[in-house]
């Protein structure tokens, strides 16, 4: 018997002396990725928001576009499969462009885009997901979020208001970083900032949440860019309306709905 406590005690300072110190209070690291996933993107069982776009190029020059973002999450689960539907109403050259996502935790997502100038609807493919939206600095794969599970977590700061933690992906081929880094508000769970980290171990790509309201209860990202050295310039999303608990029907988030939108939820 004494052996096995001494065993024990033997075990515990171990584990102790193993981890950080700033760490033993805080939260499992995936509890943490989790729930600040969950807090991106899967507040309320669906909701809606109209979206300012203002891209910015390396000299300074602007373009801006305006849509509308419908999501739904499968079965009302956090970080489980989801669809997005994104119709663009501005500029007259994009008007009428649809992007679809089906967002699958099992497999690829599945991602469509509807050109009205060609009546054409284009299936993504799958190594798609990390090149650019419509033109802007952010990627497909920001639009509807990047699973929890694709990657391994490091917990390697805590501080007085956010959780920092460094996230490697699985799947080293199928990503163009070798790491980013995320600040999460710990009172709120609101990834703040992300940084993304090249294979030389520099920062090429940056988003930042510039600001936070809560709506309808929920701590909700109003504004927020994406900066790209390696593109040159910006992009900033202003999220004018957002809506909670719209009751989208899932037909919505079908192929027939590309070419013709569904314009009862777009208002």
């Amino acid at each position: 018997m004494k052996n096995l406590r001494n065993l024990i005690a033997s075990t515990a300072i171990v584990f102790a002396l193993g981890t950080p110190a700033f760490a033993q209070d805080a939260p499992a690291v995936q509890d943490i990725v989790n729930k600040a996933s969950a807090t991106a993107y899967y507040q309320g069982q669906d909701g809606k928001a109209k979206v300012h776009m203002e891209i910015k190029d390396e000299q300074g020059r602007t373009r801006s576009r305006e849509f509308t973002i419908l999501r739904t999450d499968v079965g009302d689960v956090d970080n489980g499969d989801q669809k997005f539907y994104v119709l663009f109403d501005l500029p007259a050259d994009v008007k009428g462009t649809a992007f679809m996502v089906w967002k699958h935790m099992e497999a690829d997502d599945d991602r469509w885009l509807y050109l009205p100038a060609l009546d054409l609807v284009k299936r993504i493919a799958a190594s798609d997901e990390r090149t650019s939206f419509v033109g802007s600095h952010f990627f497909y794969e920001d639009v509807s979020g990047r699973g929890p599970a694709e990657d391994t977590h490091e917990l390697v700061e805590v501080t007085d208001d956010y959780y920092i933690i460094d996230s490697t992906p699985k799947n080293t081929g199928a990503v163009e970083f070798s790491k980013f880094r995320n600040y999460i508000h710990k009172e709120s769970f609101i990834p703040v900032k992300t940084e993304y980290f090249d294979a030389q171990g520099n920062i090429y790509r940056t988003y930042t949440a510039q600001a936070v309201d809560v709506i309808e209860g929920h701590p909700t990202v109003t504004k927020s860019e994406m900066t790209d050295t390696n593109m040159g310039g910006s992009t900033t999303l202003t999220y004018e309306t957002v809506e909670y608990d719209v009751g989208l029907p899932d037909d919505v988030f079908s192929e027939r709905y590309l070419r013709t939108p569904p314009r009862r939820y777009m208002r």
